[in-house]
């Protein structure tokens, strides 16, 4: 389910926490008058009301000072990649233009729609707010403490959220109404035990949320199944076996990956397709960035770690040099890199992986997705694609 992202920016000791708890009406931040008290994004989950499931994120302090405070500073500022409105909090008595400048840069280059906010108005008179109004009309004066304003801007901000683009279906918009696809769901020693992994279930729920018919099954049964099947619309493959898929798909069904579904709902599929084509150019001893959302363990069968790099040296028969970043640290250094990799996106918003792409495209640094590569490397990429074509 589509979830807004409002992230919380201000200097330290500006309220931000104090406006977070007092938007929700809970206490999710810890709050002091020492400044830096929030040291590290803190993400919160929750029903807001009429509009539904948000994420808000409060950051901590732009001013933060020292070796520690600049990592802080920049792990907050990282957060405008997956931030769909932003509130920018001032203290009434710490009016801050070049910081507000700063911010609204960084907004503009990620194209985030932001609210001012000037909080701590109980503690001045109203001469001096009155003053101020006129050079900031866009505000709103709020006093988190005493909920002086909240209301109003909590209605702001659930107009700019009943504003925001929700995301595409995955599937809903390439296959019709009481349509069928068949999902191929290989169980191998990565597949978690007793469940499916989040892509699968995002477009199992797609199809019903949609009316599309969904069968799943394994690899092993999938030639037996497709027997019992007429009229398929569409088959959904696991990237890593792709090859073993195709030869069993008749080529009059057309078939996909889930990764090569989440370029496209999670990002900009031609940009990534345009990306892969990079790999024609690139030269013996390139650097290729291999970049993953997740954590998780590495095993032989990792496919970032161990099978693209593998297939991709076999294919060109060069040897490169390959880096690996997951989490949200991405953005450094990108200049240094001839390709970038990155997995499908199932574990962070579209915002934040069209920020990605754009930040690269920024660098002229070629970007592509796993399900891309893969379908690439083993010749069925224009088959992959089939499904897209009048969509």
């Amino acid at each position: 389910m589509y979830k807004p992202t409002i992230s919380i920016y201000g200097k330290r000791n500006s309220g931000k926490s104090s406006i977070l708890n007092a938007i929700t009406e809970q206490e999710i931040s810890i709050v002091s008058s020492v400044k830096g008290t929030t040291t590290d994004p803190v993400k919160k989950t929750m029903e807001f009301n009429p509009v539904g499931p948000v994420v808000f994120i409060d950051t901590a302090g732009i001013d933060d000072e020292g070796d520690l405070g600049i990592l802080r500073t920049k792990k907050s500022l990282s957060t405008a990649r997956r931030t769909n409105i932003a509130l920018y909090i001032m203290d009434v008595m710490d009016i801050d233009k070049d910081y507000l400048n700063m911010m609204e840069l960084l907004f503009k280059k990620y194209n985030i729609p932001y609210i001012l906010v000037i909080n701590k108005i109980d503690m001045v008179n109203e001469d001096y707010i009155d003053k101020l109004k006129p050079k900031y009309p866009e505000a709103i004066f709020v006093s988190a403490i005493k909920m002086i304003n909240i209301d109003n801007l909590k209605k702001e901000l659930i107009k700019r959220i009943q504003d925001v683009e929700a995301d595409p279906p995955i599937v809903g918009n390439l296959v019709p109404y009481d349509g069928k696809i068949v999902l191929v769901v290989p169980i191998d020693k990565q597949a978690p035990k007793g469940r499916l992994i989040l892509p699968q279930v995002q477009v199992i729920r797609d199809c019903i949320d949609n009316g599309i018919k969904c069968y799943v099954l394994r690899d092993t049964e999938l030639k037996s199944g497709l027997k019992d099947l007429d009229d398929i619309d569409l088959v959904i493959t696991d990237s890593q076996i792709f090859k073993e898929v195709d030869q069993i798909v008749p080529d009059d069904i057309k078939l996909t990956s889930f990764s090569i579904l989440f370029a496209r709902y999670k990002g900009d599929l031609k940009k990534l397709v345009d990306g892969v084509k990079a790999i024609e150019k690139l030269n013996a001893q390139d650097n290729i960035l291999i970049a993953e959302n997740c954590t998780h363990n590495t095993t032989h069968e990792d496919i970032g770690k161990v099978k693209i790099p593998t297939l991709l040296q076999q294919k060109t028969g060069r040897k490169f040099n390959f880096h690996f970043k997951s989490g949200y640290d991405f953005s450094d250094n990108l200049e240094e890199y001839n390709l970038v990799i990155h997995c499908g996106g199932c574990m962070v918003n579209r915002k934040e992986m069209e920020s990605r792409i754009m930040l690269c495209n920024e660098k002229n640094i070629p970007i592509t997705n796993y399900g891309v590569v893969l379908a690439y490397l083993n010749g069925i990429l224009d088959r992959t694609l089939e499904i897209f074509e009048d969509n």
